[in-house]
Parts: structure tokens; sequence; C-alpha cells
């Protein structure tokens, strides 16, 4: 096994050695192989991925670099004929299938990026498809799918979740005879996305140089940074292989401390292309062996990293494809770099268009360029004049006024939700710590999820009746009958005080809902959450409630 370097800094996991622990209740579709990073160096070197991928560039981003001090590489997959690297690990399994196997068919469950790679490689090698999706796919991917795969694929819908779809994929297998075509958890897909390594590695030389410090490889169900790091650590075991999860998809991260595969209940829905609730005992094995450590991000990091990218490229990747940009930026902040190389893998650029208007408004706040703030302002004569001319007076120079929400609260005091541009990170504290000293009492609400998904859009929503209102966010999936199924689970005694939805493009909707539930019904109530099935938070005790939405 390769020699592994440690990563200090407190937010990365402990380098990992190999251990025996699995977790035999769960099931996978490929039992762990076994295979070293020697024999998976050869199935890269072998793999057939060129007949339908590119050698996509790798391009320095020239103004991250400079912002951050250290250069930074972006290995653009997002170029790739279907937009993302998914084509490689599924043409190599296919490439590698018997004319036997190939006549009778192919099969696999995917709502994204695999099937599209799964549909052009079968209209490539001539072989039939069937690529299962759930219900709720939306449209525009199912036309994706069928537009690269004409009529070599055949698209079925079914369930209401990827599991669902998953299910009925392994049927219709032994049902037709197919041959399934795993996203991440198969040797020979794992080859396929290895093919990316091989390529950084040889494109540096191009680049005028040989150094690399660390990959920064967004994880799923862990396909991608295990090809990665099996070639990596065959060849440049010195190099770092670092994992990037969002913090509310993290199941390698969460696996990995645990010693066996753990399954989420519930996995975050920002970063589709990474929402996977357990990962593969194949990509669990290897990220054991050869993954140096781990980073996690958050929903204003991935969307601060989308707008970098775009300044350096003029591109638009999805929040999968910008997870490693984000991650990079976190690494950096933390241990004060200066002077090294990494690269990103930018692994997708499926992006819904829709999804551009919530990603640009967290931009700001992810990047630390916008700030948020509940002022609140005596109500006598000239106090809110005295607030403005505060802000304009604010150490660093002048700001500007992003956002300016302003509602009468009583006789004697008022509310002000306030926005401003900002210089640095951090400096959201002390502005709320200036602005308290001349005596305006300040909440900093920048990293306030509340505040930044509903409150915002909704300021000055006090109402007299709302006793014993509780509020809570919800993820609702974008589909027919869910507010439906919602309401029906309710007990006919609750009201709905409160309702707060904002589409962003995407196939799930965050919902914010007061309900007023008399407190002998508190057990209904859990039970009622419980049996609803949506993944939901409680802000029932959030300042910034209790500020601009309750009586």
């Amino acid at each position: 096994m390769p020699s592994k370097t440690k990563l200090p800094a407190p937010s990365l996991a402990k380098p990992v050695t190999r251990r025996k622990t699995t977790a035999p209740s769960i099931k996978s579709s490929t039992a762990a192989t076994g295979l070293t990073p020697a024999d998976y160096l050869k199935k890269i070197l072998t793999a057939r991925v060129y007949d339908v991928a590119i050698e996509s560039a790798l391009e320095p981003a020239k103004n991250l670099s400079l912002r951050l001090k250290n250069t930074v590489l972006l290995k653009r997959e997002d170029q790739q004929p279907v937009f993302s690297f998914k084509l490689r690990g599924a043409y190599n399994k296919m490439a590698h299938l018997s004319p036997a196997q190939l006549k009778k068919g192919v099969i696999c469950a995917s709502a994204g990026n695999h099937a599209q790679g799964v549909a052009m490689s079968a209209q490539k090698l001539g072989t039939h498809a069937v690529v299962v999706m759930p219900t709720t796919t939306p449209q525009v991917k199912v036309d994706a799918v069928k537009g690269w795969g004409g009529k070599a694929v055949e698209v079925v819908l079914h369930g209401e979740s990827y599991s669902d779809a998953y299910q009925h994929a392994m049927l219709l297998e032994k049902k037709g005879g197919l041959s399934f075509v795993h996203p991440f958890d198969d040797p020979d897909v794992i080859a396929g996305q290895g093919t990316i390594a091989m390529e950084i590695l040889r494109q540096l030389q191009s680049l005028g140089s040989t150094r690399l410090d660390a990959v920064f490889v967004a994880i799923g169900g862990g396909g991608l940074i295990s090809g990665v790091a099996n070639y990596i650590k065959a060849v440049r075991p010195e190099i770092k292989v670092i994992g990037v999860q969002m913090n509310d998809s993290n199941a390698m991260m969460q696996s990995i401390d645990a010693g066996k595969r753990v399954a989420l209940a519930d996995v975050g829905l920002f970063s589709d292309g990474t929402a996977v609730k357990l990962v593969g005992e194949e990509t669990y094995r290897i990220n054991q062996d050869l993954v140096d450590g781990y980073i996690s991000v958050d929903t204003d990091a991935v969307c601060a990293a989308i707008k970098d990218v775009f300044v350096d490229t003029r591109s638009i990747v999805e929040p999968s494809g910008a997870l490693a940009v984000a991650a990079i930026k976190k690494y950096v902040a933390e241990h004060k770099t200066k002077g090294e190389t990494y690269a990103a893998i930018l692994c997708g650029a499926n992006m819904n268009f829709d999804r551009l208007r919530f990603v640009a408004e967290r931009a700001g706040v992810g990047e630390e360029r916008e700030a948020l703030f509940a002022v609140t302002i005596p109500e006598e004569r000239g106090s809110f004049r005295r607030f403005c001319e505060l802000i304009g007076q604010l150490p660093g120079g002048p700001r500007s006024v992003t956002e300016f929400n302003y509602r009468i609260s009583d006789s004697a005091k008022a509310h002000v939700f306030v926005g401003l541009s900002t210089f640095t990170k951090g400096e959201s504290a002390k502005i709320a710590t200036n602005f308290s000293r001349h005596g305006f009492d300040t909440l900093d609400l920048t990293h306030d999820e509340l505040a930044k998904e509903h409150v915002r859009h909704m300021v000055g929503g006090h109402s007299q009746l709302s006793k014993d209102e509780r509020l809570l966010r919800f993820v609702f999936p974008e589909r027919p009958g869910a507010l439906l199924k919602f309401l029906s689970a309710m007990q006919p005694g609750w009201n709905i005080s409160l309702f707060h939805y904002r589409n962003q493009g995407a196939d799930y909707g965050r919902t914010l809902v007061g309900l007023q539930v008399p407190k002998n019904d508190k057990a209904a109530f859990k039970s009622f959450l419980d049996n609803v099935g949506y993944p939901h938070v409680e802000e029932t005790d959030n300042p910034v409630y209790r500020l601009f939405l309750k009586s």
C-alpha cells in the first residue's frame, strides 16, 4: 500500500488505514474486489473511453489562483459531450461486455449524468439500453437521455426516488437477461473514471511544471475518487487525494468515521449529482485504503465556487461540479498555504437554468461578499436617518446596500432586515458589533438558513392570531400531490398559520410552514413529521422568527 502524507487541517479526516470491517447487512451489486492500485493501474491504462470521451483540458484558474496565492488547475470534465465525466465509466463498462451481452442489452438506474452516459454509449456500441428513472425526474432530463441514445434507449419511469428506480431496474435486469451498468460500484466504471487522473499527470508537463500537491474530488457514490486515487497512488503517491462532500450528503465521510458503510436516512438535494445515501462496497474499500482526507462544504460555499469558475472560464458548472473548487478555498483559508498547486475536477455542468437565480443570490453570502443583519431601531425621530448614516461611516469604506426591508414593530421600536456588501471574510461580525455599539441591537444573519431562504423575502408578517405556532423549514419534492400528502397527514385540529414557498429550478422546493399545534399534541406532531417523510428543520426558537414573523 502506498505511503500517505498526513493532513493537519482539523476539518479533514485523519489518513485512513485499510480496515476489515464491512456492513454485510447492506447489499450491493458489486462485492469488494480486493484489487490493488497496481491492478487498477493496468485497468486504467487499458480503459476504452476515447471512442466517446475527449481528453478534457487542464486549465489554470488565473483569477482564483491570484486571489488564493496558490495555483489552482481546473480539470474541465464539464466539456465532455454529455457535460459530465460519467461517460468515461459507463462506456468502459459497456465496451468490456461480450458480444452476447451487448446483443441482449444493458440497463441502468439514474436520473442524471450517468443515464446520459449510458445512453450515448449504447448508441455508439449498437446495443439496446433500458434507463430506469424516477417518475419525479424533470422532463428536461428525460428528453436529454432520449436525445443521446435515440432509438437505442428505452426510458422507463418508475417510483418516486432513485432507490425505487434502482430496485425496479434490478427486477428488469433478471427478467430480460440484461447487463447492469452501475453508476459507481464497478471496477470497470472506476477504471474509466481513473483515466481523468492519468490525463492530469500527463498534462502537468505541458503546463511547464510537474508539481501537484493535491487533487480535490467530489464524492457521491465514490466511483470518481476511487479511480483517481488508484491511479495517483500507483504513480505519484506523494500527491494527496482529498474527497469533498456536501455537509448534508456525506455518506462516505460518515462511513469512514464509523468503520463501515452507513446508509443515510436523507440527503440534501442541492448538489443532486452527489446526493447518494449509500456508497458502494468497492468504493468504500478503496477510500479506506487510499484517500488522504475529506472536506465538507455547504450550499453557500458551492454557490460561490460556481461563480469563481464562471469568472475564470465563462462556463457554468452544476453544484457537484463546483465542490472541488469550494474545498480548495476552504483548505487554503484554514492552512494559510502559499505557492502550492491544487487540481479541482469540474465533474459536471448539467445545470438547470432556473436554478441560477438561487445560485446568484447565495454566491455573495458564500464568498462573504454580502452580510445580512436584523437591526432593531428605536421608533423615535431621526433614528432611521442616524442608522443610514452609520452604514456610510463603517470602517473600511463605503458599502453597497444589497437589501433593505423595514417593518414597524410597536410604538417603541422597528426591525430592519438589511444586506450590505463586504470586503473581507469574517467582516459581518465586526459590522454587527459596530451597530450595537452605536445603540442599534443587531443580529448577524449571514449564516442563518431561515433568514437567507425565506425571511428576507417575507419580512413584516406579524400576526396576533398565531397562538401555539411552530415554524418548520421543509424540503418538498417537486411533484404533483406533494402538498396534498402533507396536508392529508395533518390532524384536523391543526391550522396552517404561515406558508412560504420558493421554486429554485430544481426537482425539490424549499418551504417554510407555520403550524398551530396544541401543546398536548406534541407526540402526535412528532409522529406526523416522521410519517410525512420530508426533510425538515424546526425554527420555532430562531430569533429571526421572533423579530420579523412572530406576534
